[in-house]
């Protein structure tokens, strides 16, 4: 037997230290950033290797991840002809980019690949295909970055997920995957009026996770389906559908997509995704101190409601402690005019300025409920003025489905300068201080063919719906500097355009508290902790007064009690005595703690795989967690400490619960439903 020489030995230690990583396929090119590597093998097939504490982990075998379809039929196998690998500098850093080129036939195909410095967990593709031969090419769709994650074990749930798309039944973003398991995730119109949602999906197994999605400036009508084909995989890509000519000598350019690994859950590559965006211009501005103000809304008395009924109540609200009074959905002859109900108020303008006045007069600040884009039928706007609205290819006009209306067009000038007409008078006339924007009919609109709007293609209403936002936004800030602009899609997945448009987002009409702090742990992931986040109304959590979900995420606390009790028709939303007792305890709790104004550390607790559910929040030197579970009974890890001793105060209900050392405590508890402590250091 030949003796190995001390170097070859060192190898062959080297090599058996690393994970198999399919010896069935080699890599022809690859790429390396810090965390995360691209490997093609000769058929420009791909597989991505996360590397994370020392480890190198396939996250499955090599598969066709950018093809294009045609005629039904998927072109995946291209046979590598070249490659070369340059430094590159540009607005997201320093990087190395990987140009690999083959060939299927006459078509031909260039993917560049880059990974940055400063960006160590994910890699950016861009896509071309040109057509290299005599025939034209009818191409009916493209794939990027589609992968096959395999399973870790057999322990089940084997994989979660995050979902992007909007549907009407208004789904969990947050999913565990079973066998089966598929959801298309079309960021278009996926009913009459739910759609959109940012252009980002996710799938994590308990040590590794993938995401995927798009960079464009603007929402495109793309797909990002997640499916779990068996037990022992899941697959996630991005997709576009079209239906146009490849001519001779022409190229096909795919949307900027990406690739991002992480650990633990989805928080960190949503991060990851936002800091990007921002890096290319989708500036997210901080929100105004006021946006952290606990919010009591008049919904509560539902459209009936009388301006005496909000009279009437703010002695209350202001001895709770709210600092914003809203005014809901009841105030308008109809979407679309938005002229004031003359039984509520009769002297127009100025009972609405009086209404306005009192609120402000009480100590409070003042927010309006609006749904811009929506107009009714029997508007004068739309019987006067319909070539503002969006038409579909067949003429018909897309119907907003809650309030049986219809879509203005969020592209078309006039349209635009009426919606900021009104704000101008909501604002300056009326004395508003604050808007919230209402509907899930604002995260997406369709495609619009109004020959009167001359559009020079009909996505481009697609394209400009963050615009329309942008002006409402701009507008109301030009006249109050620290306007309050919420924005409620209405259950559907945020669209991650419209976030540079508002300061402050909501859990949308949740559920349940599951979705109060799933959809708060995703937007403080995109917008950060100078955003505010509205837990919505308590109202609709579990129990209809889990305080706990919205204080343990950081959001903004709120209601639509009805005060005095009797005094509306709705009379379970009656603040009862006891039910003021509750409401008092919280309020001092959220006024005394602002949690909303701390540090989420999201990435210390893996929302799925983590039991029981953990949230964190840094704030003036201390560590306040949120625990989540039916029940409890045993040892709770406290991540993120600092070095040193720290007590441990349930904050809730004052008690003491021990000390532990730092940078990782742990004691024993037992609770039902919520523990709220606070890790004070010593």
């Amino acid at each position: 037997m030949t003796q190995l020489t001390d170097y070859a030995l060192a190898l062959v230690l080297l090599a058996a230290a690393l994970p198999p990583l399919d010896a069935a396929s080699t890599s022809a090119a690859a790429i390396d950033g810090k965390s995360i590597r691209v490997e093609f093998d000769s058929k420009l097939h791909t597989r991505i290797i996360a590397k994370f504490d020392g480890k190198e982990t396939a996250l499955g075998d090599f598969g066709a991840s950018e093809f294009v379809t045609t005629g039904g039929a998927p072109i995946q196998d291209f046979t590598l002809t070249a490659h070369r690998t340059q430094n590159v500098r540009d607005e997201l850093g320093h990087g190395r980019q990987l140009t690999v080129t083959g060939a299927a036939g006459a078509l031909q195909k260039t993917v560049t690949v880059t990974v940055y410095d400063e960006r160590p967990r994910m890699a950016f593709f861009q896509a071309h295909y040109a057509n290299k031969g005599r025939e034209e090419l009818r191409i009916t769709g493209w794939t990027n970055n589609r992968y096959t994650v395999n399973a870790e074990g057999e322990r089940e749930p084997a994989f979660w997920s995050y979902q992007s798309g909007s549907y009407k039944n208004r789904p969990d973003w947050i999913l565990p995957l079973k066998p089966g398991f598929k959801q298309e995730n079309f960021l278009g119109m996926n009913s009459t009026d739910y759609g959109g949602g940012t252009p980002v999906a996710d799938v994590w197994r308990r040590d590794i996770g993938i995401a995927v999605g798009h960079l464009e400036h603007a929402p495109k009508q793309v797909s990002l389906p997640i499916t779990m084909p068996d037990a022992t995989h899941a697959t996630l890509e991005l997709d576009y559908k079209a239906n146009a000519p490849l001519k001779p000598g022409e190229t096909l350019d795919t949307f900027n997509s990406f690739v991002a690994v992480h650990q633990r859950d989805y928080f960190q590559s949503f991060q990851d995704y936002s800091a990007v965006m921002q890096k290319r211009g989708h500036r997210i501005d901080p929100s105004p101190e006021s946006a952290f103000g606990a919010i009591w809304c008049a919904w509560g008395y539902g459209k009936p409601f009388t301006p005496a009924q909000v009279e009437q109540a703010l002695p209350e609200v202001k001895k709770l402690g709210f600092k914003w009074v809203g005014v809901d959905d009841g105030w308008q002859t109809n979407e679309g005019d938005w002229a004031l109900l003359p039984a509520k108020f009769p002297s127009g303008d100025r009972d609405m300025k009086s209404l306005v006045d009192k609120v402000h007069a009480g100590g409070f600040r003042a927010q309006l409920w609006w749904a811009p884009l929506a107009v009714h039928p029997e508007s004068n706007v739309a019987k006067a003025h319909p070539e503002e609205l969006l038409l579909n290819e067949d003429g018909s006009k897309q119907k907003i489905s809650y309030w049986n209306d219809w879509y203005f067009c969020p592209a078309y000038p006039p349209a635009i300068e009426r919606h900021k007409q009104l704000v101008i008078k909501m604002f300056k006339d009326w004395g508003y201080d604050g808007l919230k924007l209402d509907g899930q009919h604002m995260n997406a609109v369709p495609p619009c063919y109004n020959p009167a709007h001359k559009h020079a293609r009909p996505e481009e209403s697609v394209e400009a719906l963050p615009k329309f936002f942008k002006m409402i936004y701009d507008t109301a800030r030009s006249l109050k500097p620290d306007a309050l602009v919420e924005f409620c899609p209405c259950g559907t997945s945020f669209s991650f355009y419209a976030l540079p448009n508002l300061n402050m987002t909501v859990a949308s009409d949740p559920h349940n508290s599951w979705q109060v702090r799933t959809k708060g742990k995703t937007l403080k992931a995109l917008h950060g902790d100078a955003v505010a986040y509205f837990g919505d109304h308590v109202e609709l959590s579990d129990g209809r007064q889990d305080f706990a979900s919205t204080l343990g995420i950081g959001g903004v606390v709120g209601t639509q009690f009805t005060w005095p009790p009797g005094s509306a028709a709705r009379n379970r939303l009656d603040l009862t005595p006891d039910k003021e007792e509750i409401w008092q305890k919280w309020l001092g709790l959220y006024n005394e703690e602002m949690l909303s104004r701390g540090e989420y550390l999201g990435g210390l607790y893996d929302i799925g795989f983590d039991r029981p559910e953990a949230h964190v929040i840094r704030k003036s030197g201390k560590m306040y967690y949120a625990f989540f579970a039916p029940q409890w009974k045993g040892p709770i890890e406290l991540r993120g400490l600092g070095r040193g001793e720290y007590r441990i105060v349930d904050y809730e209900n004052g008690k003491e619960l021990g000390k532990v050392h730092g940078p990782t405590g742990s004691i024993d508890v037992q609770f039902e439903k919520h523990l709220l402590i606070r890790a004070n250091p010593e």
